[in-house]
C-alpha cells in the first residue's frame, strides 16, 4: 500500500477543520492540520478528530505548507504521495481516492482537483476567483502550453517530484508556484473534476478585498517572472 499523507494549512477552521479530518479516506497514513497561528479552537478540534497538529506562528499559506513538509522531512518512513488540501471543507476529502488514482494507476506526476463549473455549488466561487483562475490558466497557456484550467488547492503530487520543485512562496503565490514548476520540469499532470461547496466560515482571501488583490497580484507576479526566464 502506498504511504499517502496530507497537509491541510488551516486559518481559524474551528468550525469545519473536523468535518474535513473525519472524511479523509482511510488509505491517508497520516493527516496533517497545520493551524496558521489560529485563535480559535481550530487545534483541538483537529486534534480531537484526530489529526496531527502543528503549529505556524507565521502567517500565509505557503507557511503553513512548508511547516508540513519541513515536518515530514523529518520522518523515518517517506510518503509516496502527498496531498494538500483546504480546511474550510468546500472541497470533498472523500474525493482524496479520485486525486491520487492517475498517480497510483497510470505513473503521473501531480495531480490537480478542477473545480469545473458543472460540479460547483452556486456561490462557491466568488467572481474575482473565477476571473483569477481563467487570467493565470489563460497565461499559462499562452506562455508555457500549459492545459491547466484551475489553480484548486485539492491537489497530489508524488513526494520525491514535491522535494525537486523546491518550492518557496510563502503566501498566496503556492498554488501557481508548484504549478509552474511542474512545467518547467515537465513532470506529467492531470486535472480531475471534483465537487465543490460553499465553505464554512468566511474566506480570508477572495472574502476580503485585500485578500483578492495581494492574491492577484502574487499569482501574476509568479507567472511573469517564470515567462522571463523562457
Amino acid at each position: 500500500m502506498p504511504n499517502i499523507k496530507i497537509i491541510i494549512p488551516a486559518f481559524n477552521e474551528a468550525d469545519s477543520i473536523a468535518h474535513v479530518v473525519k472524511d479523509i479516506p482511510d488509505i491517508v497514513n497520516e493527516v496533517i492540520v497545520v493551524s496558521n497561528n489560529s485563535t480559535d479552537n481550530t487545534v483541538i478540534n483537529a486534534k480531537k478528530a484526530g489529526a496531527t497538529v502543528l503549529n505556524e506562528p507565521n502567517k500565509g499559506y505557503g507557511y503553513a505548507c512548508l511547516k508540513g513538509m519541513d515536518y515530514i522531512s523529518k520522518q523515518n518512513e517517506k510518503p509516496d504521495i502527498i496531498v494538500f488540501l483546504d480546511g474550510d471543507y468546500s472541497d470533498y476529502p472523500e474525493e482524496l481516492t479520485k486525486i491520487v488514482k492517475p498517480i497510483l494507476n497510470y505513473d503521473i506526476d501531480f495531480v490537480i482537483g478542477a473545480r469545473v463549473k458543472a460540479l460547483r455549488e452556486k456561490g462557491s466561487m466568488t467572481i474575482p476567483q473565477i476571473f483569477g483562475n481563467w487570467l493565470a490558466t489563460s497565461l499559462m497557456a499562452l506562455f508555457f502550453g500549459a492545459k491547466f484550467t484551475d489553480l484548486g488547492p485539492f491537489r497530489a503530487i508524488k513526494y520525491d517530484k514535491l522535494l525537486n520543485l523546491k518550492m518557496e512562496d510563502k503566501t498566496y503565490g503556492w498554488t501557481v508556484e508548484m504549478q509552474l514548476k511542474v512545467l518547467k520540469q515537465k513532470l506529467s499532470y492531470v486535472e480531475i473534476p471534483v465537487n465543490y461547496r460553499n465553505r464554512i466560515g468566511v474566506s480570508k482571501v477572495s472574502g476580503t478585498i485585500k485578500g483578492a488583490i495581494f492574491a492577484g497580484v502574487k499569482i501574476l507576479g509568479w507567472i511573469f517572472k517564470y515567462s522571463l526566464k523562457k
